[in-house]
């Protein structure tokens, strides 16, 4: 049977701007909801479950996804269509290109970046053998075609884990081969009670206001997350602070789920709160496989693609009084958010017909043709 549609394994950078992206809300939304796509198939979630989170169809799921496993970030963004752009060369567009990407410095000019002003002018008045003669807007969607865009310096960084790759085909094998049985568990926070912006429909002109000022008198709280692959259920409780006991207190909820006594996988971050001495204890008389994330490589964790509702409808544009009321607010988004995911049968039958009709065409999903043949 053909393997079902899954996003290629993500790097460690594509990660960390996918989390930036679904944590911020901000920006296109066109990009957000591709990136929560993404981010949703790389944490394991089935094709019918990503496309019930972001209220979209199933094949616009599947295509979102085939086009990030063959270009990447770059497949986030849309693409509009534009007017008849001015002829200039391709040789030209490469040597715009070149000096863009080359520090000012070491052309020997007195500044340490381009703006378009000063890149336009440079090309029109170079002293080299070449000049172009283009205007700032055109040099603005040239670079912008070309993948170039004025950004912030901005520092990286990559999993350091030693036992990295293990640890991301442990989580990829569970989700592939016991869906029914996997869980993941994480800390949706800080919850701070202050007037948080959003959107919303209002008359042109009047948007919904909120207050400006505030004061923080309630201290910050953290959702503690659970959710169930199989059957794409999602719950848990505020509590003041991430603790041990109280992840201990939600794995044990999680058993609670699975009362037969089978093994069950629960993907977690890698946090010391979430590997204590007592937990591994607890974790091996019950039968629960702690598969734990790389260190950075929070990506991988299915329940992070769920947290991002979480934020958009409940937290953004939201004025609440105090923790309490959040809280209710939360619970109440979680019940109307698992009441109405579609019946776990149909979903079921689904996937076995999605899996006929790409064994007869014998290709896998998600991977090159040629690898599929091989």
């Amino acid at each position: 049977m053909a393997e079902p549609v899954r996003v290629r394994r993500l790097s460690d950078q594509e990660g960390e701007q996918l989390l930036r992206i679904t944590r911020r809300g901000t920006g296109s939304p066109i990009r957000l909801r591709r990136a929560i796509v993404v981010l949703a198939s790389a944490g394991g979630n089935t094709v019918p479950a990503i496309a019930r989170l972001v209220q979209a169809d199933e094949d616009s799921v599947r295509q979102v996804i085939h086009r990030f496993n063959d270009r990447g970030m770059a497949s986030l963004d849309p693409e509009w269509a534009g007017g008849r752009p001015r002829l200039i060369s391709p040789d030209d567009e490469a040597f715009i290109i070149t000096t863009a990407t080359t520090r000012p410095e070491a052309l020997g000019l007195p500044f340490t970046r381009w703006s378009l002003r000063k890149l336009a002018d440079h090309l029109v008045h170079d002293r080299g053998a070449r000049r172009v003669q283009v205007s700032r807007e055109r040099l603005r969607l040239l670079l912008r075609e070309h993948g170039l865009t004025f950004q912030r310096t901005k520092t990286w960084k990559e999993s350091t884990d030693p036992d990295r790759d293990a640890k991301l085909a442990r989580i990829e094998e569970v989700t592939s081969r016991f869906p029914d049985r996997v869980f993941a568990f994480d800390e949706f926070g800080p919850l701070a009670i202050r007037p948080h912006g959003g959107a919303s429909w209002a008359p042109a002109g009047h948007p919904d206001r909120l207050p400006a000022n505030y004061r923080k008198l309630h201290g910050v709280r953290q959702f503690h997350g659970c959710y169930s692959l199989g059957d794409d259920q999602l719950w848990g409780v505020v509590r003041q602070r991430k603790a041990a006991a109280n992840t201990l207190t939600a794995l044990k909820s999680i058993r609670a789920a699975r009362p037969d006594g089978a093994p069950i996988y629960v993907i977690l971050d890698n946090l010391s709160a979430h590997k204590g001495v007592k937990i591994r204890a607890w974790a091996a008389r019950n039968r629960v496989e702690l598969c734990f994330t790389p260190t950075y490589a929070s990506w991988a964790n299915p329940i992070e693609a769920q947290f991002g509702p979480l934020r958009t409808f409940v937290i953004a544009g939201s004025n609440h009084p105090n923790h309490p009321v959040l809280a209710r607010k939360l619970h109440a988004h979680l019940r109307w958010r698992n009441a109405n995911a579609r019946h776990p049968d149909v979903l079921a039958a689904q996937r076995r017909e999605r899996a006929r009709i790409r064994s007869e065409r014998q290709h896998r999903w998600g991977q090159t043709p040629a690898r599929a043949a091989a």
